[in-house]
């Protein structure tokens, strides 16, 4: 009798359906114990107010060579969702892209408040430095350490 249960309750990928039911029963995956350690307490979205103070930068990369170029600078507006595309070169060095960005986005909008970057730390300190510094901004820094 055991066997008779045993090779009905058997077949090939037996494991995958399983695992398949599994996955896709709502009732299981809403009371299952979570393994992971939570993350955090969420932080909520600031609102923002004014288009173009919060912006993201990227590079889209490895594109075909065009008129000498071959990268498309993006800049997209958070509040907005509003995007420019400057084209330049891969190897452009941090002088040229500030005045990439001097020329198509801080003589439309000035100053952003804040912007995020998908590049290294050390490139995003670089590129504010030289803006101030061609954009003749005295940078005054201060530490929060005092003895």
């Amino acid at each position: 009798m055991e066997g008779d249960r045993r090779q009905h309750s058997w077949w090939p990928g037996v494991i995958k359906n399983i695992e398949k039911y599994i996955d896709g029963c709502d009732l299981y995956q809403r009371m299952k114990n979570r393994m992971e350690t939570p993350v955090g307490k969420l932080m909520v979205n600031e609102v923002l107010k004014r288009p173009w103070t919060h912006l993201i930068v990227e590079f889209m990369t490895k594109l075909l060579l065009v008129v000498g170029k071959n990268v498309i600078l993006v800049v997209y507006d958070r509040l907005f969702k509003i995007t420019h595309f400057m084209a330049t070169i891969k190897v452009i060095s941090v002088k040229g892209l500030v005045r990439l960005f001097r020329g198509n986005m801080w003589k439309l909008y000035r100053s952003p408040e804040s912007v995020i970057l998908d590049r290294g730390l050390q490139f995003a300190v670089n590129l504010t430095k030289e803006l101030n510094r061609i954009l003749e901004i005295e940078m005054k820094l201060s530490t929060s350490f005092y003895p």
